[in-house]
């Protein structure tokens, strides 16, 4: 990323995290949702609610229409309403392309003047991913019918990726399916003006395979 500033900033949350098993099993699953729900309807990882998870990882959601824009989710834990919600200037078949590569990493910078609010409670946020730009997005401080909708779908879910079922067969024809991935994610605060999320493999295996997220918010 061109921004000195903002590199420095991403540098202190990436320092003092100590290298972890990341990506794996739910970030190839999402990179071939494209073949597996070819001419099917498929939902995964639903039904059972699962009993909560003890530690402290957040939960994060990445979700969209596959014509459509993917949306970003941020939640304490998957029974609770999400801390950070915002629909990215980014198509869903341009952050599938993006994650194609083994490592990505979703950037979202906040110009501010005032450190009154947390990183996370600023609304307007210029969004890179794997270094380009692609816009502007404003986060949401209520969530749309089909955000609500997929957070009440996912309840019992804390980790995976699929399709679910629209709100209505008028969505699914217009905007095509509906696709998810859902994954623990390990925070880290690089100071009042950053933090990270790197996403936590579920398997154990170290594969190269890494998706990170990244606040940071530029004086």
């Amino acid at each position: 990323m061109e921004n000195a500033s903002l590199l420095s900033l991403l540098q202190n949350t990436t320092r003092s995290r100590k290298p972890s098993k990341t990506g794996g099993g739910i970030f190839r699953m999402f990179k071939l949702l494209p073949m597996l729900t070819s001419g099917c309807k498929m939902v995964a990882l639903l039904g059972k609610p699962r009993k909560l998870l003890t530690d402290n990882a957040t939960t994060g959601t990445l979700f969209g229409y596959r014509r459509g824009r993917v949306s970003l989710a941020i939640q304490e834990d998957p029974h609770r309403l999400p801390v950070f919600v915002i629909e990215l200037p980014m198509h869903s078949v341009a952050f599938q392309k993006e994650m194609a590569s083994d490592m990505v990493r979703l950037s979202l910078e906040s110009e501010t003047t005032s450190r009154k609010k947390k990183v996370l409670e600023e609304f307007v946020w210029a969004v890179y991913c794997n270094g380009r730009k692609y816009g502007y997005s404003i986060r949401r401080t209520q969530m749309t019918d089909d955000e609500l909708h997929v957070m009440q779908s996912l309840r019992g879910v804390s980790m995976g990726a699929g399709v679910l079922p629209g709100l209505s067969e008028k969505d699914y024809a217009v905007d095509g399916e509906l696709t998810y991935m859902r994954a623990r994610f390990e925070r880290v605060a690089g100071s009042k003006d950053s933090e990270a999320f790197h996403m936590i493999n579920p398997d154990g295996a170290d594969d190269g395979q890494e998706l990170s997220i990244f606040f940071v918010r530029v004086h």
